[in-house]
């Protein structure tokens, strides 16, 4: 066995003896008395696990500070290239915490990676290497204060209204607001909550880079149910939400397809290979800023079929485009 499975092992015999020997350790682990005492004081140091020596049972069992409450070794269900693999996760997780939330997030989980990395047994110059195979490249990324992340997080977990101070873009005055957090939405880059505005007595979506102060109340958040929210703020395309789905319709060109077909455009949408190649998608959007900014990035090799309103709109850009030349 490998030794995140010995640690386990060691841990269930102490718990479910309360006292076991060095020899009926050894016994049942299969490894050499140097291989044990390392594990035990690997256990011990890096671990936290309190584990003492009972001399009069002469034993080891669980001491003092496991009494108050049951201890548990932090992931030792995983085996190594599980814990490879969170290491990595670590490295993606920060690399999205450094685009939207000024390293908020990965400062409250950097005590749990560093019990990760002691269970691979690296020191921590090994695990920097690891997690430096592991890049996120991210480009217009929008910064917000962290202390208002922070308050919006915790407000969507403790379920209580926030009072902000909220400013659009090109809105120079802003609003005070009180809202009910439902959650948090992460979108291309940026941060977003999903609130009921007690204002506006609506569903909003707001930028939380939009944000200029958020303070956590003392009133119970409005209670929503996922479905619900996700019926009034999930059908339209991208971030938008809100107002009534209209069906867009696109062909791309059978060059452009070979790429694109393999894209999750919308969870909604429809699509099909045509006999010549080209790839005809169908998906719904209620605003078409963001579809239209996607369908940019294809110009020259996809063609709006629909609805007329789009394709005026898509042509109105392209014809901006190339006036700007």
């Amino acid at each position: 066995m490998d030794r995140t499975e010995r640690f386990y092992k060691i841990e269930h015999l102490i718990r479910s003896r309360g006292c076991v020997s060095f020899a009926e350790l050894i016994e049942a682990l299969e490894v050499s008395p140097a291989t044990l005492k390392r594990d035990l004081a690997y256990l011990r140091e890096r671990l936290d696990a309190p584990i003492e020596y009972d001399a009069s049972d002469n034993g080891y069992r669980f001491g003092q500070q496991s009494r108050g409450g049951r201890h548990e070794l932090p992931g030792v269900w995983f085996n190594e290239a599980e814990l490879h693999a969170l290491l990595t996760m670590q490295q993606m997780l920060a690399g999205l915490d450094e685009q939207g939330a000024n390293g908020v997030v990965g400062r409250h989980l950097q005590p749990m990676f560093d019990k990760i990395t002691g269970m691979l047994g690296v020191d921590m110059a090994e695990a920097d290497e690891l997690r430096r195979r592991v890049k996120l490249i991210g480009t217009a990324r929008r910064r917000m204060a962290s202390d208002s992340f922070e308050t919006v997080g915790s407000a969507v977990v403790k379920r209580k209204r926030l009072a902000i101070r909220y400013r659009k873009k090109r809105d120079v005055a802003g609003s005070d607001r009180e809202v009910s957090p439902q959650r948090l939405v992460h979108h291309r880059h940026a941060w977003y909550l999903d609130a009921w505005c007690h204002a506006s007595d609506a569903y909003r979506r707001f930028a939380l880079d939009g944000i200029e102060a958020a303070t956590l109340l003392d009133a119970a958040a409005k209670p929503v149910s996922l479905a619900e929210l996700e019926a009034e703020l999930d059908q339209g395309y991208g971030i938008f939400a809100g107002g009534t789905p209209r069906q867009a319709e696109l062909v791309f060109s059978a060059e452009a397809a070979a790429w694109v077909s393999r894209e999750e455009w919308h969870p909604a949408q429809q699509s099909e290979f045509q006999p010549d190649g080209r790839w005809r998608l169908r998906l719904p959007y209620v605003d078409d800023t963001e579809l239209l900014m996607d369908l940019l990035r294809h110009a020259g090799q996809v063609e709006v079929l629909g609805p007329p309103a789009l394709r005026e709109a898509y042509a109105q850009r392209l014809r901006q485009a190339v006036a700007a030349l």
